[in-house]
């Protein structure tokens, strides 16, 4: 399986979206602040995941919620990025 992901930074409201194959990992990974994407978020949560079975299909996805109409989506359904709103 292969996992798309979204976090909220619990302090700056900053939203992250990813990829992994390894969904436990790679939060352990943001969690210690060893990436780029982790140490700007620092503590956060995960707000959403979806699994796919292939990399292409998740990739597919990844690059929706990343668009214009990803964001749009992510805020209906999980509040503004940027906003203390946390689902």
């Amino acid at each position: 399986m292969v996992y798309v992901y979204v976090l909220r930074s619990l302090g700056k409201g900053i939203r992250y979206v990813g990829i992994t194959a390894s969904l436990g990992s790679r939060l352990r990974t943001h969690a210690r602040g060893t990436t780029k994407g982790g140490q700007q978020l620092g503590t956060f949560h995960l707000i959403h995941r979806e699994s796919f079975p292939t990399y292409a299909e998740a990739r597919v996805r990844e690059r929706f919620l990343k668009s214009g109409q990803g964001r749009e989506w992510l805020d209906d359904n999980f509040g503004s990025a940027g906003t203390a709103d946390r689902h």
